[in-house]
């Protein structure tokens, strides 16, 4: 049983003033004809005669103001119109808003009488995000510095050992430091199958001689790093030994996935004739135990006589 007037003006009233977001009434123009308590608290108005009738719009100075004209256009035009943006408070206090504007339709409905403005404060988050980015950015400079210790150290204590050895080492110290890198990007959260593949691939692949394809597939951290490894270590055996030994072969690298299963295809073709390996090194052993173990899959290496087929297959 409803014990008040829903419909009264004083019940309206009282509800949009319990709310803490910027509640604004508009007209047409993007005149500023009412705002709630909250809206005049987070704004710092302390008298809305002040305010009343000023253009909304100019609020929102530079970048933000092309970005404010569009949302009332969309707006008037009967549509939803959003943005993020950056405006001060009548104290000059810059805030961070997430703002929505819709029509108000009159008695009739075909065409908005009025305009809604609903501004959250959104400044406390953005403050918060620029830290994590600031953090973030910190750890992979750091991470890369302790990534080029280690290969200085490696360089120093190994120097009398194998130069080929001590190039190999520092590639994948390399190849980790690019994963970690688009890792940052989304503390250390996930990462693009393209994107690890690209990375992976760029210091060795001719560009007209591989060509990758596959949907856009996100990667757990441990997923990430241990592709780009694995794709490292393909791309310098093909370098060495297979299809860009040559000047003419080529490296297809796809992939499918389901809602159950990944399925990653490396396939050389146009190399010279392949033979299996006679012992097993330590970038077999990233291929067959590492990128197994990181993706709970199974892989599989076919060496044809027209070039290596490797194939990952790996539950979703």
């Amino acid at each position: 049983m409803v014990d008040f007037d829903i419909e009264s003006a004083a019940f309206l009233e009282s509800v949009l003033n319990a709310s803490s977001d910027c509640i604004k009434v508009l007209s047409l123009q993007g005149k500023l004809l009412f705002m709630n308590n909250g809206g005049l608290n987070v704004m710092e108005v302390d008298d809305f005669n002040t305010a009343q009738g000023c253009d909304w719009t100019s609020f929102w100075a530079g970048e933000n103001h092309p970005l404010a004209l569009g949302a009332l256009e969309a707006a008037k035009a009967g549509q939803t119109g959003k943005f993020t943006g950056m405006a001060n408070t009548l104290r000059g206090n810059p805030r961070w808003w997430d703002v929505t504007v819709t029509p108000i339709f009159g008695q009739g409905g075909a065409s908005p009488s009025h305009l809604l403005s609903i501004s959250r404060d959104i400044t406390e988050a953005k403050e918060a995000q620029t830290r994590r980015e600031l953090l973030t950015e910190e750890l992979d400079h750091r991470v890369r510095n302790l990534l080029a210790v280690v290969s200085a150290i490696a360089a120093q204590t190994f120097a009398a050992l194998d130069r080929s050895s001590l190039a190999a080492f520092t590639a994948r110290l390399v190849a980790l430091g690019n994963a970690q890198g688009l890792l940052v990007q989304t503390a250390w959260q996930s990462a693009s199958i393209h994107d690890v593949v690209d990375k992976a691939l760029k210091p060795h692949a001719p560009e007209e001689r591989a060509h990758c394809s596959g949907p856009e597939v996100p990667l757990s951290a441990k997923e990430a790093l241990a592709l780009a490894l694995a794709v490292h270590e393909l791309a310098t055996n093909a370098t060495k030994y297979g299809a860009w030994s040559n000047s003419c072969g080529k490296v297809e690298v796809r992939w499918t996935v389901t809602d159950r299963e990944l399925r990653f295809f490396w396939n050389e073709s146009g190399g010279p004739e392949v033979q299996a390996p006679t012992r097993t090194g330590f970038g077999s052993r990233i291929l067959d135990r590492n990128l197994a173990s990181e993706f709970r899959g199974k892989v599989e290496a076919d060496y044809c006589h027209s070039g290596l087929r490797f194939t990952l297959i790996a539950p979703r």
